[in-house]
Protein backbone atom coordinates (compact mmCIF):
# COMPACT_ATOMS: atom_id res chain seq x y z
CA UNK A 1 0.00 0.00 0.00
CA UNK A 2 1.40 3.76 -0.26
CA UNK A 3 0.66 5.65 2.49
CA UNK A 4 2.73 8.71 1.52
CA UNK A 5 1.93 11.65 2.61
CA UNK A 6 -0.63 13.55 -0.09
CA UNK A 7 -2.29 10.50 -1.52
CA UNK A 8 -5.65 8.49 -0.33
CA UNK A 9 -4.72 4.69 0.28
CA UNK A 10 -5.90 2.56 -2.37
CA UNK A 11 -8.99 0.13 -2.07
CA UNK A 12 -8.14 -3.00 0.05
CA UNK A 13 -5.87 -5.56 -1.58
CA UNK A 14 -7.82 -8.27 -3.97
CA UNK A 15 -5.69 -10.66 -2.08
CA UNK A 16 -7.36 -9.73 0.78
CA UNK A 17 -10.51 -10.31 -0.66
CA UNK A 18 -10.25 -13.85 -1.52
CA UNK A 19 -8.00 -14.33 1.53
CA UNK A 20 -11.16 -16.10 3.30
CA UNK A 21 -12.17 -18.20 -0.15
CA UNK A 22 -8.62 -19.38 -0.74
CA UNK A 23 -8.45 -20.72 2.69
CA UNK A 24 -11.44 -22.73 2.48
CA UNK A 25 -10.73 -23.68 -1.19
CA UNK A 26 -7.31 -25.32 0.44
CA UNK A 27 -8.39 -27.11 3.19
CA UNK A 28 -8.00 -30.63 2.69
CA UNK A 29 -6.66 -30.55 -0.08
CA UNK A 30 -3.47 -32.68 -1.18
CA UNK A 31 -1.22 -31.75 -3.76
CA UNK A 32 0.12 -33.39 -6.50
CA UNK A 33 3.53 -33.88 -4.69
CA UNK A 34 2.21 -35.95 -2.14
CA UNK A 35 -0.25 -35.94 0.85
CA UNK A 36 -0.27 -33.10 3.12
CA UNK A 37 1.23 -30.52 0.84
CA UNK A 38 -0.71 -27.40 -0.21
CA UNK A 39 -2.42 -26.79 -3.55
CA UNK A 40 -0.13 -23.73 -5.30
CA UNK A 41 -2.73 -20.83 -5.55
CA UNK A 42 -3.76 -20.38 -8.87
CA UNK A 43 -2.78 -17.24 -11.03
CA UNK A 44 -4.78 -14.76 -11.50
CA UNK A 45 -4.91 -15.68 -15.54
CA UNK A 46 -6.71 -18.95 -14.53
CA UNK A 47 -9.86 -17.08 -12.54
CA UNK A 48 -11.75 -14.81 -14.87
CA UNK A 49 -12.68 -12.35 -12.26
CA UNK A 50 -9.10 -11.58 -12.07
CA UNK A 51 -7.35 -8.92 -14.72
CA UNK A 52 -5.13 -10.53 -16.54
CA UNK A 53 -1.99 -7.61 -15.85
CA UNK A 54 -1.68 -7.77 -12.37
CA UNK A 55 1.06 -5.45 -9.92
CA UNK A 56 3.62 -7.51 -7.83
CA UNK A 57 1.77 -8.57 -4.69
CA UNK A 58 1.91 -5.79 -1.79
CA UNK A 59 2.84 -3.12 -4.36
CA UNK A 60 0.41 -0.38 -5.76
CA UNK A 61 1.04 2.56 -8.30
CA UNK A 62 -0.06 5.96 -7.72
CA UNK A 63 -2.63 7.14 -10.19
CA UNK A 64 -1.45 9.11 -13.19
CA UNK A 65 1.57 7.17 -13.37
CA UNK A 66 0.94 5.22 -16.47
CA UNK A 67 1.69 1.62 -14.26
CA UNK A 68 -0.83 -1.02 -14.16
CA UNK A 69 -3.36 -0.79 -11.67
CA UNK A 70 -5.82 -3.31 -10.33
CA UNK A 71 -9.02 -3.19 -12.54
CA UNK A 72 -10.96 -4.46 -8.83
CA UNK A 73 -10.05 -2.03 -7.24
CA UNK A 74 -9.30 1.11 -8.38
CA UNK A 75 -8.61 3.94 -6.94
CA UNK A 76 -10.74 6.02 -5.18
CA UNK A 77 -11.69 9.63 -6.43
CA UNK A 78 -11.82 12.23 -3.25
CA UNK A 79 -12.99 15.85 -3.28
CA UNK A 80 -10.15 18.53 -2.31
CA UNK A 81 -9.94 19.39 1.60
CA UNK A 82 -9.82 15.28 2.35
CA UNK A 83 -7.60 13.92 4.66
CA UNK A 84 -5.83 9.89 4.74
CA UNK A 85 -8.38 7.27 5.95
CA UNK A 86 -9.12 7.59 9.04
CA UNK A 87 -9.25 11.31 9.28
CA UNK A 88 -12.40 12.75 9.87
CA UNK A 89 -12.87 15.31 7.30
CA UNK A 90 -12.08 18.81 8.91
CA UNK A 91 -10.47 17.59 11.59
CA UNK A 92 -8.06 20.00 13.33
CA UNK A 93 -4.58 18.96 14.20
CA UNK A 94 -4.41 16.41 11.68
CA UNK A 95 -0.94 15.30 9.96
CA UNK A 96 0.34 17.72 7.10
CA UNK A 97 -0.33 16.19 3.48
CA UNK A 98 3.17 18.20 1.40
CA UNK A 99 1.96 21.48 1.54
CA UNK A 100 4.42 24.02 2.03
CA UNK A 101 2.24 25.74 4.45
CA UNK A 102 2.07 22.45 7.22
CA UNK A 103 -0.28 21.60 9.54
CA UNK A 104 -3.35 21.17 9.03
CA UNK A 105 -4.00 23.30 5.83
CA UNK A 106 -1.77 21.11 3.87
CA UNK A 107 -2.92 19.88 0.63
CA UNK A 108 -3.77 16.07 0.33
CA UNK A 109 -2.10 16.10 -3.31
CA UNK A 110 0.92 17.54 -2.32
CA UNK A 111 2.62 20.46 -3.43
CA UNK A 112 1.60 20.43 -6.84
CA UNK A 113 -2.45 20.40 -6.95
CA UNK A 114 -4.77 17.50 -7.47
CA UNK A 115 -5.07 14.83 -10.33
CA UNK A 116 -6.31 16.47 -13.54
CA UNK A 117 -4.66 19.47 -12.14
CA UNK A 118 -1.20 18.97 -11.46
CA UNK A 119 0.27 22.87 -11.71
CA UNK A 120 -2.24 24.33 -9.39
CA UNK A 121 -3.87 24.26 -5.88
CA UNK A 122 -8.13 23.43 -5.51
CA UNK A 123 -10.08 25.91 -5.90
CA UNK A 124 -10.57 27.40 -2.03
CA UNK A 125 -14.18 29.33 -1.05
CA UNK A 126 -14.24 32.54 -2.16
CA UNK A 127 -17.69 33.82 -0.29
CA UNK A 128 -16.38 38.02 0.04
CA UNK A 129 -12.74 39.44 -1.10
CA UNK A 130 -10.62 36.81 -0.50
CA UNK A 131 -10.44 33.34 -1.29
CA UNK A 132 -10.71 31.34 2.59
CA UNK A 133 -6.90 29.66 1.98
CA UNK A 134 -3.42 31.51 3.08
CA UNK A 135 -3.03 34.21 0.90
CA UNK A 136 -0.34 35.39 -0.93
CA UNK A 137 1.13 39.67 -1.63
CA UNK A 138 -1.44 39.94 -4.24
CA UNK A 139 -4.86 38.52 -2.87
CA UNK A 140 -4.05 40.99 -0.02
CA UNK A 141 -3.83 44.01 -2.34
CA UNK A 142 -6.39 42.63 -4.09
CA UNK A 143 -8.79 41.85 -1.30
CA UNK A 144 -8.16 45.97 -0.17
CA UNK A 145 -8.52 47.72 -3.35
CA UNK A 146 -11.60 45.07 -4.05
CA UNK A 147 -13.15 45.88 -0.63
CA UNK A 148 -12.87 49.83 -1.40
CA UNK A 149 -13.97 49.18 -4.90
CA UNK A 150 -17.30 46.86 -4.09
CA UNK A 151 -18.34 48.94 -0.65
CA UNK A 152 -17.03 52.23 -1.76
CA UNK A 153 -20.99 53.33 -0.19
CA UNK A 154 -19.98 52.95 3.18
CA UNK A 155 -15.62 53.04 3.01
CA UNK A 156 -15.66 56.32 1.30
CA UNK A 157 -18.03 58.72 3.17
CA UNK A 158 -15.74 57.26 6.17
CA UNK A 159 -12.29 58.46 4.88
CA UNK A 160 -13.76 61.42 3.84
CA UNK A 161 -15.38 62.78 6.50
CA UNK A 162 -12.05 62.15 8.76
CA UNK A 163 -9.74 63.39 5.62
CA UNK A 164 -11.84 66.62 5.54
CA UNK A 165 -11.81 67.02 9.55
CA UNK A 166 -8.34 66.67 9.81
CA UNK A 167 -7.01 68.53 6.71
CA UNK A 168 -9.59 71.63 7.56
CA UNK A 169 -8.05 71.60 11.07
CA UNK A 170 -4.38 71.45 9.51
CA UNK A 171 -5.29 74.18 7.22
CA UNK A 172 -6.93 76.77 10.11
CA UNK A 173 -3.90 76.13 12.35
CA UNK A 174 -0.74 76.37 9.38
CA UNK A 175 -2.13 79.87 8.03
CA UNK A 176 -3.69 81.47 11.60
CA UNK A 177 -1.15 80.66 14.09
CA UNK A 178 2.05 79.07 12.52
CA UNK A 179 1.90 81.39 10.05
CA UNK A 180 2.90 84.07 12.81
CA UNK A 181 5.62 82.30 14.40
CA UNK A 182 9.33 82.73 13.40
CA UNK A 183 10.23 79.14 12.78
CA UNK A 184 12.03 79.59 9.37
CA UNK A 185 14.20 82.77 7.53
CA UNK A 186 11.65 85.20 5.76
CA UNK A 187 13.93 87.20 3.05
CA UNK A 188 16.82 88.57 4.46
CA UNK A 189 15.41 87.92 8.10
CA UNK A 190 17.15 85.67 10.33
CA UNK A 191 15.45 83.29 12.64
CA UNK A 192 14.58 84.90 16.28
CA UNK A 193 13.04 81.98 18.91
CA UNK A 194 11.75 82.39 21.72
CA UNK A 195 11.07 79.59 24.72
CA UNK A 196 7.16 80.75 23.79
CA UNK A 197 7.66 80.39 20.64
CA UNK A 198 8.78 77.12 20.76
CA UNK A 199 6.33 75.70 23.06
CA UNK A 200 4.02 77.10 21.21
CA UNK A 201 4.88 75.53 18.06
CA UNK A 202 5.11 72.17 19.51
CA UNK A 203 2.07 72.54 21.12
CA UNK A 204 -0.09 73.06 17.87
CA UNK A 205 2.14 70.99 15.75
CA UNK A 206 1.16 68.20 18.63
CA UNK A 207 -2.38 69.38 18.79
CA UNK A 208 -2.76 68.85 14.67
CA UNK A 209 -1.32 65.49 15.08
CA UNK A 210 -3.62 64.89 17.57
CA UNK A 211 -6.05 65.42 15.66
CA UNK A 212 -4.88 63.04 12.79
CA UNK A 213 -4.50 60.44 14.65
CA UNK A 214 -7.33 60.50 16.64
CA UNK A 215 -9.20 60.60 13.06
CA UNK A 216 -7.22 57.98 11.96
CA UNK A 217 -8.45 55.84 14.99
CA UNK A 218 -11.82 56.09 13.91
CA UNK A 219 -11.82 55.24 10.70
CA UNK A 220 -9.51 52.36 11.05
CA UNK A 221 -12.03 50.95 13.75
CA UNK A 222 -15.27 51.57 11.16
CA UNK A 223 -13.01 49.97 8.51
CA UNK A 224 -12.31 47.15 10.36
CA UNK A 225 -15.43 46.30 10.80
CA UNK A 226 -16.55 46.79 7.36
CA UNK A 227 -13.28 44.42 5.95
CA UNK A 228 -14.42 41.79 8.06
CA UNK A 229 -17.69 42.04 6.62
CA UNK A 230 -16.32 41.64 3.03
CA UNK A 231 -14.37 38.91 3.64
CA UNK A 232 -17.78 37.08 4.65
CA UNK A 233 -19.33 38.51 1.65
CA UNK A 234 -21.96 40.52 3.78
CA UNK A 235 -23.21 43.63 2.91
CA UNK A 236 -22.44 46.82 5.51
CA UNK A 237 -23.54 50.61 5.82
CA UNK A 238 -21.37 53.63 8.09
CA UNK A 239 -24.26 52.82 10.52
CA UNK A 240 -23.29 49.76 10.78
CA UNK A 241 -19.71 50.17 11.07
CA UNK A 242 -20.18 52.34 13.89
CA UNK A 243 -22.32 50.46 16.23
CA UNK A 244 -20.38 47.31 15.95
CA UNK A 245 -17.25 50.12 16.64
CA UNK A 246 -17.91 52.70 18.76
CA UNK A 247 -17.47 49.89 21.98
CA UNK A 248 -13.73 49.05 21.27
CA UNK A 249 -13.19 52.56 20.37
CA UNK A 250 -12.02 53.79 24.05
CA UNK A 251 -9.89 50.63 23.58
CA UNK A 252 -8.26 51.35 20.41
CA UNK A 253 -7.80 55.08 21.60
CA UNK A 254 -5.63 53.51 24.69
CA UNK A 255 -3.74 50.76 22.70
CA UNK A 256 -2.48 53.62 19.87
CA UNK A 257 -1.68 56.57 22.83
CA UNK A 258 0.21 53.66 24.64
CA UNK A 259 2.37 52.46 21.82
CA UNK A 260 3.15 55.73 21.08
CA UNK A 261 3.57 56.96 24.24
CA UNK A 262 6.17 54.08 24.78
CA UNK A 263 7.97 54.93 21.82
CA UNK A 264 8.00 58.47 22.88
CA UNK A 265 9.50 58.08 26.35
CA UNK A 266 12.03 55.39 25.34
CA UNK A 267 13.67 57.40 22.75
CA UNK A 268 13.27 60.06 24.71
CA UNK A 269 15.29 58.61 27.47
CA UNK A 270 17.71 57.03 24.87
CA UNK A 271 18.57 60.39 23.26
CA UNK A 272 19.23 62.51 26.63
CA UNK A 273 22.73 62.04 27.31
CA UNK A 274 23.46 63.08 23.74
CA UNK A 275 21.93 66.62 24.78
CA UNK A 276 23.27 66.01 27.98
CA UNK A 277 26.83 66.34 26.18
CA UNK A 278 25.99 68.30 23.93
CA UNK A 279 27.01 66.46 20.67
CA UNK A 280 25.41 65.87 17.42
CA UNK A 281 27.32 62.63 16.74
CA UNK A 282 25.91 60.87 19.94
CA UNK A 283 22.49 61.71 19.15
CA UNK A 284 22.46 60.67 15.37
CA UNK A 285 24.35 57.29 16.91
CA UNK A 286 21.49 56.88 19.47
CA UNK A 287 19.10 57.84 16.66
CA UNK A 288 20.78 55.24 14.12
CA UNK A 289 20.73 52.36 16.97
CA UNK A 290 16.99 53.02 17.64
CA UNK A 291 15.70 53.44 14.31
CA UNK A 292 15.86 49.28 13.86
CA UNK A 293 14.48 48.65 17.52
CA UNK A 294 11.48 51.33 16.39
CA UNK A 295 10.75 49.49 13.22
CA UNK A 296 10.90 46.08 14.59
CA UNK A 297 8.40 46.97 17.59
CA UNK A 298 6.04 48.63 15.61
CA UNK A 299 5.92 45.59 13.07
CA UNK A 300 5.60 43.46 16.07
CA UNK A 301 2.66 45.23 17.11
CA UNK A 302 0.69 45.95 13.72
CA UNK A 303 -1.73 43.23 14.22
CA UNK A 304 -3.03 44.72 17.90
CA UNK A 305 -5.45 47.02 16.15
CA UNK A 306 -7.58 44.38 14.18
CA UNK A 307 -7.18 42.08 17.77
CA UNK A 308 -8.48 44.18 19.67
CA UNK A 309 -11.86 45.27 17.54
CA UNK A 310 -12.14 41.63 15.64
CA UNK A 311 -11.65 39.64 18.66
CA UNK A 312 -13.53 42.36 21.16
CA UNK A 313 -10.12 42.26 23.54
CA UNK A 314 -8.05 43.86 26.35
CA UNK A 315 -5.36 46.35 25.38
CA UNK A 316 -3.23 43.75 27.04
CA UNK A 317 -4.55 40.55 24.92
CA UNK A 318 -4.38 42.38 21.93
CA UNK A 319 -0.86 43.00 22.22
CA UNK A 320 0.23 39.69 23.42
CA UNK A 321 -1.91 38.49 20.52
CA UNK A 322 -0.17 40.53 18.06
CA UNK A 323 3.67 39.64 19.29
CA UNK A 324 2.33 36.08 18.81
CA UNK A 325 0.59 36.08 15.20
CA UNK A 326 3.64 38.11 14.07
CA UNK A 327 6.45 35.97 15.57
CA UNK A 328 8.02 33.59 12.79
CA UNK A 329 6.74 36.18 10.42
CA UNK A 330 8.31 38.88 10.94
CA UNK A 331 9.72 39.92 7.55
CA UNK A 332 7.24 39.12 5.18
CA UNK A 333 4.37 41.34 6.99
CA UNK A 334 7.49 44.09 7.54
CA UNK A 335 7.90 43.39 3.65
CA UNK A 336 4.29 43.78 3.15
CA UNK A 337 3.76 46.66 5.28
CA UNK A 338 6.25 48.29 3.93
CA UNK A 339 5.08 47.88 0.29
CA UNK A 340 2.35 49.03 0.94
CA UNK A 341 3.31 52.40 2.22
CA UNK A 342 5.90 52.96 -0.96
CA UNK A 343 2.59 52.29 -3.17
CA UNK A 344 0.53 54.56 -0.66
CA UNK A 345 3.08 57.15 -0.71
CA UNK A 346 3.35 57.41 -4.67
CA UNK A 347 -0.05 57.84 -4.71
CA UNK A 348 -0.52 60.68 -2.53
CA UNK A 349 2.78 62.05 -4.25
CA UNK A 350 0.86 61.81 -7.30
CA UNK A 351 -1.99 63.61 -6.56
CA UNK A 352 -0.61 65.99 -4.07
CA UNK A 353 2.44 67.51 -5.43
CA UNK A 354 0.66 68.98 -8.98
CA UNK A 355 -1.85 70.17 -7.09
CA UNK A 356 0.22 72.04 -4.78
CA UNK A 357 1.86 73.01 -7.27
CA UNK A 358 -0.97 74.99 -8.79
CA UNK A 359 -1.47 76.45 -5.63
CA UNK A 360 2.25 77.81 -5.47
CA UNK A 361 2.18 79.19 -9.09
CA UNK A 362 -1.37 79.74 -10.31
CA UNK A 363 -2.89 81.36 -7.00
CA UNK A 364 0.24 82.49 -5.42
CA UNK A 365 3.95 84.48 -5.82
CA UNK A 366 5.23 81.31 -7.34
CA UNK A 367 9.07 81.05 -7.13
CA UNK A 368 9.28 84.04 -5.22
CA UNK A 369 7.25 82.53 -2.45
CA UNK A 370 8.98 79.33 -2.18
CA UNK A 371 12.34 81.02 -1.92
CA UNK A 372 10.89 83.39 0.93
CA UNK A 373 9.39 80.66 2.50
CA UNK A 374 5.60 82.47 2.63
CA UNK A 375 4.43 79.96 0.12
CA UNK A 376 3.49 77.21 2.87
CA UNK A 377 1.02 79.66 4.76
CA UNK A 378 -0.51 81.12 0.87
CA UNK A 379 -4.19 80.39 0.74
CA UNK A 380 -3.51 79.10 -2.61
CA UNK A 381 -0.93 76.48 -1.77
CA UNK A 382 -2.99 75.35 1.74
CA UNK A 383 -6.50 75.40 -0.27
CA UNK A 384 -4.60 73.24 -3.24
CA UNK A 385 -2.77 71.53 -1.12
CA UNK A 386 -5.71 70.32 1.40
CA UNK A 387 -7.91 69.45 -1.43
CA UNK A 388 -4.86 66.82 -2.71
CA UNK A 389 -4.35 65.25 0.65
CA UNK A 390 -8.42 64.68 0.98
CA UNK A 391 -8.36 62.91 -2.02
CA UNK A 392 -5.24 61.00 -1.27
CA UNK A 393 -6.31 59.98 2.42
CA UNK A 394 -9.82 59.36 1.29
CA UNK A 395 -8.17 56.47 -1.08
CA UNK A 396 -5.10 55.58 0.99
CA UNK A 397 -6.57 54.98 4.64
CA UNK A 398 -8.71 51.82 2.94
CA UNK A 399 -5.80 50.54 1.84
CA UNK A 400 -3.46 50.72 4.55
CA UNK A 401 -6.09 49.73 6.74
CA UNK A 402 -7.11 46.55 4.83
CA UNK A 403 -4.01 45.46 4.14
CA UNK A 404 -4.04 45.50 7.98
CA UNK A 405 -6.76 43.02 8.24
CA UNK A 406 -5.66 40.71 5.66
CA UNK A 407 -2.42 40.28 7.75
CA UNK A 408 -4.04 39.75 10.71
CA UNK A 409 -6.50 37.49 9.19
CA UNK A 410 -4.10 35.67 6.93
CA UNK A 411 -1.46 34.97 10.01
CA UNK A 412 -4.91 33.51 11.74
CA UNK A 413 -5.50 31.28 8.91
CA UNK A 414 -2.07 29.90 8.82
CA UNK A 415 -1.65 29.30 12.63
CA UNK A 416 -5.44 28.76 13.65
CA UNK A 417 -7.58 27.51 10.79
CA UNK A 418 -9.66 30.92 10.82
CA UNK A 419 -10.71 29.81 7.42
CA UNK A 420 -13.19 26.83 8.53
CA UNK A 421 -14.59 29.27 11.21
CA UNK A 422 -14.45 31.90 8.51
CA UNK A 423 -16.68 29.42 5.84
CA UNK A 424 -19.18 28.66 8.79
CA UNK A 425 -19.65 32.61 9.14
CA UNK A 426 -20.37 32.70 5.38
CA UNK A 427 -22.94 30.09 5.57
CA UNK A 428 -20.71 27.54 3.71
CA UNK A 429 -21.63 23.80 4.52
CA UNK A 430 -18.57 22.33 5.80
CA UNK A 431 -19.89 18.66 5.54
CA UNK A 432 -19.89 19.06 2.00
CA UNK A 433 -16.61 21.04 1.73
CA UNK A 434 -15.00 20.14 5.02
CA UNK A 435 -11.45 22.14 4.07
CA UNK A 436 -12.81 25.31 2.18
CA UNK A 437 -9.39 26.62 2.61
CA UNK A 438 -6.62 25.38 0.20
CA UNK A 439 -3.13 26.52 0.29
CA UNK A 440 -2.06 28.47 -2.53
CA UNK A 441 1.11 28.10 -4.77
CA UNK A 442 4.25 29.71 -3.88
CA UNK A 443 3.04 33.16 -4.51
CA UNK A 444 3.12 35.83 -1.57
Amino acid sequence: MNDSPGWATPGSSPSEDRSGQDGQGSKGSGSEGGAGGTQPPAQPSDDPRWSAAQPPPGQWSNPGTGEPAPAQAPQPQQGPGWGSPGQQPGARGGPSYGSPYGGQYGNQYGPYGHPGAPWGPPPAAKPGVIPLRPLGLGEILDGAVSTMRSHWRSVLPITLVVAVIVQVFGVLVQKYVLADLDTYPRGDSTIDLSAGDIVGYIALTGATYLVQILGTILATAMLTMIFSRAILGQPSSVATAWRESRSQLPRLIGLTLLVGLALTVAVGVLIVPAFLFESLALAALTLLVLAPVIVWLGVALSLASPALMLEKSTVSKAIARSWKLVKGSWWRIFGITLLTGIITAIITGIIYYPLSMIGVFGFGNGLDSVMDGSASSSWGFLIFGGVALIIAQTITMPIQAGVTVLLYVDQRIRREALDLDLARAAGIDTATDPHPGAAPGHGG
